[in-house]
């Protein structure tokens, strides 16, 4: 397998008949919307919201170890063009980092990792001594599954419990903090669901961390959306990827084109109310002009959507109806194309995260 091609955003469009995809659920997303509203479900209401009826429950178990306001980047373990890095060279602002990716075993549901040889690590030894300094210095460090081009599955009990196993082996193993769920070619939300809540299990303090497309959180009757409810006692931080996507509903039913502030705000709006404990919901993006086919937006733009979702400032033609001041932050794919290019998103995105109240 050619890694240098295995990156979840990549250089490039999507394919057309994603987009079209995706119009069509927008369209159900907005018969949702406004057919009466969306209704916070699960046990964390909507902490973190301001109006009547917010509520203030306790945070969430995966939570415990990540900062309150966090910046998640993704971590390429193959050379794609980017600037290569070993663990201990990603930018210390970033609080979450995922380690992508791993990969499938010919076992169903199973996944394995193995580390690139471009990266020039000695030794596995070496890469866990890289995670345990980050993890000292109050990182965590979780490992990515499925990517652009993965073809993980989980769509029965024996694959349910063989990805959790192997999941449960690998945390054990290199001593990741967690699992990140980026599946981008279908998810079954009964068998991850099943196989998450047994890797939780195993780990009560797991950090379990998901990128779904912008297509697959645009209504809570989505397999993505439905399982990121279903774990809502243990989930942390859900960082949807708002780009290569096209023009998406927002969840005022207005469309918004990629790439903009009401894109970010309107589409992040959808899980916030659709169930989303706010200290749930991130806004993922591309760290440079080269790390996505589409959708890229400047630094300041990302802190603008940051500032209008907690604050109520800073807004485009789009303004929530009520603010959501415990937004967990915002993600990067990925740190390597950050650091080519100057490191602009950890210094200027990094920074207004770790400065919001």
């Amino acid at each position: 397998m050619a890694r240098a091609r295995r990156g979840r955003a990549g250089i490039g469009t999507r394919k057309r008949t994603r987009i079209d995809r995706g119009r069509l659920l927008a369209g159900l997303a907005t018969a949702v919307l406004a057919s009466g509203g969306l209704v916070a479900a699960g046990p964390a209401g909507t902490a973190g919201a301001t109006g009547p009826s917010a509520r203030r429950p306790a945070p969430a178990a995966g939570a415990a170890a990540v900062p309150k306001h966090a910046l998640t980047g993704y971590w390429q373990n193959f050379d794609n063009g980017a600037t290569v890095q070993k663990l201990k060279d990603v930018d210390d602002a970033y609080d979450i980092i995922a380690v992508a990716f791993a990969e499938a075993t010919g076992q169903p549901g199973a996944v394995t990792f193995t580390l690139d040889p471009a990266l020039g690590y000695g030794s596995a030894a070496d890469f866990k001594a890289d995670i345990k300094a980050k993890q000292a210095a109050g990182k965590s460090v979780v490992l990515s599954v499925g990517g652009e081009k993965g073809s993980v599955a989980v769509g029965d009990d024996a694959s349910a419990r063989n990805f959790a196993d192997s999941i449960n082996g690998l945390m054990d193993e290199y001593g990741f903090n967690g699992v990140d769920i980026d599946l981008e070619n279908g998810l079954n939300s009964t068998y991850m669901t099943q196989a998450l809540k047994a890797v939780h299990a195993k780990h009560p303090d797991v950090v379990v961390t998901m990128a779904p497309q912008t297509i697959d959180m645009l209504s809570p009757q989505n397999e993505y959306f439905k399982t990121a409810l279903a774990i809502k006692d243990f989930l942390t931080v859900v960082n949807t990827q708002f780009y290569n996507s096209g023009s998406m509903n927002g969840c005022d039913g207005k469309v918004y084109a990629q790439g903009s502030v009401d894109f970010l705000t309107a589409l992040a709006c959808t899980q916030l109310e659709g169930g989303l404990d706010p200290s749930q919901v991130g806004l993922g993006v591309p760290a440079s002009p080269r790390a996505a086919g589409g959708g890229y937006v400047s630094p300041s733009v990302v802190n603008a959507a940051l500032d209008c979702l907690t604050a109520g400032s800073n807004c485009g033609s789009f303004k929530p109806s009520r603010t959501y001041p415990g937004l967990r932050g915002a993600m990067a794919w990925s740190t390597n194309w950050d650091a080519a290019n100057g490191g602009a998103f950890a210094r200027q995105v990094g920074g207004h995260v770790h400065q919001l109240p």
